[in-house]
């Protein structure tokens, strides 16, 4: 989980009209090795035993990826946008309500859970999976992130990171290895490399030591996981370099030497505009392995998952969802909706009445208002799962028309919907 971009995209327009809350479909992919339905490939790959990754590259633009990825827990349809359960939690969200959304993944967070409760009291208690109730597949964060942005006073050097905690101000030391070993206690599906993560604006000095230091942590890390590999687990390697064209482009490369499972994209969405976030991921994903899942951290919007799609990137995480709902926006094919708004206090009508999720297909928004107005907690999560649907309906569809070789017709479409806005005041 890293940085959250403006709350400002608009929401897709409805691929089918079918879908409804906790009936989400999604289409065949073409059998590997047999005669292709499209004008694509099919590429199938084993990772080591239980781990499986499987894409077929369809020809909407030629880069919009379409798969599947197999874990330990299950498969992931990829593209796929994970919820973020920071803690081993969504808040005011079941898992259940979670899973009915059509995720097939989500992420938790290693910073947060290894202060408390403990990666070894979760271990004692049969892992992260049977501690928090998900049965699917699980991405943990190594925590890097967390330690820049939440610890005050912290000391990075080549052995790790040394921080205050948050919560008890107790010193604790994150070296590559233990962040190695954190995730192996929880029993993730997909572990992360420990990683320094730079805030943009920087200068380019500090951006290469950052990006340098990070290789060198990836290393330690990958020595670290071989023993994993056997369960079937997987690690991502992550892609630093700040806004800096050569310096991203030499850290894939020093990444893909190494063989890593898959690999993220990291340091992005954590100040600079989205024009250059995008001519990152432009500059990275076509040295990425084909073969391999590609991870955009802490991102994003609806508009950033439609432009980072259209880049080939098949893996997205981002707190929008939740965050949002708490306070009050709700996401739609039509584009955000404050429900805090005035103009909402006396309007019977639901939030989207061709939406999959039950919520936004049946409860008034005059009631939504109310709730978000009268701070109760029904109202944010409400809104939370709301949005969770959406942005898992805006994945499915996508899928849709990247299978049906319509993505850029669809992304046209999508885009439209966001800008004609939410339906006329009453």
């Amino acid at each position: 989980m890293r940085g959250t971009r403006c709350v400002h995209a608009r929401g897709p327009s409805r691929g089918r009209a079918d879908l409804r809350f906790g009936a989400l479909r999604d289409v065949r992919l073409p059998r590997v090795g047999g005669p292709p339905r499209t004008a694509s490939r099919s590429i199938h790959l084993r990772f080591r035993r239980r781990f499986r990754l499987k894409f077929t590259h369809l020809a909407t633009d030629g880069v919009a990826r379409l798969g599947t990825l197999e874990t330990p827990h299950g498969t992931v349809r990829t593209p796929a946008f994970m919820p973020v359960g920071t803690q081993a939690a969504m808040k005011g969200v079941h898992w259940h309500e979670v899973r009915e959304t059509g995720a097939d993944i989500v992420l938790s967070n290693t910073y947060h859970l290894m202060l408390r409760p403990g990666a070894e009291r979760i271990a004692r208690l049969g892992g992260l999976h049977a501690f928090m109730g998900w049965s699917g597949p699980i991405l943990t964060d190594s925590g890097g992130f967390q330690v820049m942005s939440l610890s005050e006073l912290r000391k990075v050097d080549e052995s790790g990171v040394t921080f205050r905690s948050h919560i008890d101000g107790a010193t604790v030391v994150l070296s590559p290895e233990r962040a190695v070993e954190i995730q192996r206690l929880l029993g993730s599906d997909i572990a992360m490399q420990l990683d320094e993560c730079v805030a943009l604006p920087a200068e380019r000095a500090e951006i290469d030591r950052a990006m340098r230091l990070s290789l060198r942590w990836a290393e330690r890390c990958k020595r670290a996981f071989e023993p994993d590999l056997p369960s079937g687990r997987a690690l991502f390697a992550i892609v630093q370099g700040g806004d800096d064209v050569a310096l991203r482009r030499e850290s894939a490369r020093e990444l893909v030497a190494m063989e890593f499972q898959g690999y993220a994209i990291g340091g992005l969405a954590v100040g600079e505009p989205q024009a250059t976030m995008l001519a990152m991921i432009e500059e990275v994903a076509p040295l990425l392995p084909t073969d391999r899942p590609r991870y955009l951290m802490g991102v994003g919007t609806p508009d950033d998952l439609l432009k980072s799609v259209a880049r080939g990137v098949d893996m997205f995480d981002c707190v929008l969802p939740t965050r949002n709902g708490r306070h009050g926006l709700a996401y739609t094919r039509r584009g955000p909706v404050n429900l805090k708004n005035a103009r909402h206090a006396e309007d019977p009508r639901p939030l989207d009445p061709e939406s999959p999720c039950r919520i936004a297909r049946e409860v008034p928004r005059a009631y939504l208002h109310h709730l978000i107005r009268a701070n109760e907690t029904l109202g944010a999560m409400y809104l939370s799962v709301v949005n969770i649907a959406y942005f898992q309906t805006l994945m499915q569809d996508i899928r849709a028309a990247i299978a049906e070789s319509r993505f850029a017709d669809h992304a046209a479409e999508v885009t439209a919907a966001w800008t004609r806005g939410d339906v006329p005041a009453l």
